[in-house]
């Protein structure tokens, strides 16, 4: 069987929303999984000296207007949320406690989080706002806002992102596919080509 995909993301990551709406029909067209790892860029950017773009002479309106613009590309439902960027921490916790449990449960927990985000404008980064969108998924509240302040999730996803950056994600989103790494929602076609044709 073919190995699966690993799909890295930080859920303050507008390329990375796009790219978690697509992956997964991607990956299926070609016989693939993904599997989903969010992380966090900041931590990525104390590794490699680098910071996002908002915010920066020259860079912060061509980003905001690219989000729009790639959105509208990908065919993505897209708002710049009134809050940006945000800390991850919370959403990130709550989709490793659910991906211990139930993986495919828990993409499905992202994609909900990250259209709250990028179209409800609702702030991820707040735990309660991300308990809320776990319990209208009918997850039960207080096991979420547990999971989001246990000992062992806050273990686990310290782990998970001393992971992703020993594999080298340096960005979001990341992909790696038989050892090929991608960056960039804009190697989806690139990724498409090496599924297809088995590298080039």
């Amino acid at each position: 069987m073919a190995t699966p995909i690993d799909f890295y993301f930080d859920f303050s990551s507008p390329y990375g929303y796009i790219a978690a709406e697509k992956i997964d029909a991607l990956a299926a067209r070609h016989g693939r999984e993904v599997r989903w790892h969010p992380f966090l860029l900041g931590i990525a950017h104390k590794v490699t000296g680098g910071h996002a773009p908002i915010g920066v002479a020259l860079k912060d309106q061509y980003y905001k207007n690219d989000f729009k613009r790639s959105a509208r590309f990908h065919g993505v439902k897209f708002r710049l949320p009134s809050k940006f960027p945000i800390a991850s921490v919370a959403p990130s916790r709550a989709f490793y406690w659910l991906d211990a449990k139930d993986p495919a449960r828990a993409k499905e927990l992202a994609l909900a989080l990250y259209r709250a985000f990028y179209v409800d404008d609702v702030d991820i980064s707040d735990p309660e706002k991300v308990i809320g969108v776990c319990a209208k998924l009918g997850l039960n509240a207080e096991e979420v806002r547990a999971s989001i302040n246990n000992p062992a999730i806050k273990e686990l996803f310290k782990t998970e992102v001393d992971r992703v950056i020993a594999r080298g994600a340096f960005g979001s989103p990341y992909f790696i596919v038989d050892d090929e790494h991608f960056w960039g929602v804009d190697r989806l076609d690139q990724i498409e080509r090496w599924l297809a044709k088995g590298g080039f």
